[in-house]
């Protein structure tokens, strides 16, 4: 690697260009992984405590013993290997839309190196948001199939997506098509780069119980300062 930058791999998709990179970078004084989509970053290496505490926080108010979970977008794989550190995680159904992101996790080119091993962890490639959306959901083998927690990190927020098509999941029809899919008192739990919304928190409300946003804040090191991103809670009823 030079002592700049590394392409390790990238792929056209209909959303653009997606690419992954390794970087040295002297302000954090550390190794960096970032994923692109055209020119805009999608998730950075440097960045990963609200990736975890969407896992963290989410399974924390998810009951059960034998717990089958989905996590939508792959990414740099942190939420899904913090997800797996919950001992009663049994299934952990990764859904990705791109095969490059699924093939760098084969072959282990990311730091959470050993996730798509780990026998607990299914990775599909399809659309999480037609996945919802539709009646056979996360398992087309098993159509009625529920999952007692559903872990979203894929766009940036509710208000801004990667995709126009996506934002029809932040509706309340969206979310009501999503409970079709969660086992009762299953969890959603969803990642957003924005402050607490009050419109889409009223959304959920109209959906789900006891919900809540979690604002998660972080040591930024190219800013020297702190950052936060938020954290969505939601029960089905």
């Amino acid at each position: 690697m030079s002592a700049h930058f590394e392409e390790l791999g990238w792929q056209q998709t209909p959303m653009g260009e997606i690419s992954l990179r390794r970087r040295f970078d002297p302000a954090a004084r550390a190794e960096v992984y970032e994923v692109k989509l055209g020119d805009e970053y999608l998730m950075s290496s440097l960045f990963t405590v609200a990736e975890r505490e969407l896992a963290r926080l989410g399974l924390a108010r998810t009951a059960g013993a034998e717990l089958s979970v989905v996590v939508g977008g792959l990414g740099l794989g942190y939420t899904a290997q913090e997800a797996l550190r919950d001992k009663r995680v049994r299934s952990l159904t990764v859904v990705e839309y791109s095969d490059a992101v699924i093939d760098w996790h084969h072959r282990d080119l990311l730091p959470t190196a050993g996730l798509a091993a780990d026998d607990r962890v299914i990775l599909v490639r399809a659309d999480f948001f037609a996945a919802a959306a539709s009646t056979t959901g996360f398992d087309p083998d098993n159509p009625s199939r529920v999952y007692d927690a559903i872990l979203l990190d894929i766009d940036h927020s509710p208000r801004h997506v990667l995709h126009h098509p996506h934002a029809a999941f932040y509706t309340a029809d969206g979310l009501r098509a999503l409970t079709e899919h969660l086992a009762p008192r299953g969890t959603f739990a969803l990642w957003s780069d924005d402050a607490p919304d009050d419109h889409f928190l009223s959304t959920l409300a109209s959906v789900f119980t006891d919900v809540r946003a979690e604002q998660v804040p972080f040591d930024n090191p190219l800013t020297r300062g702190r950052s936060s991103n938020t954290i969505y809670l939601a029960t089905r009823s």
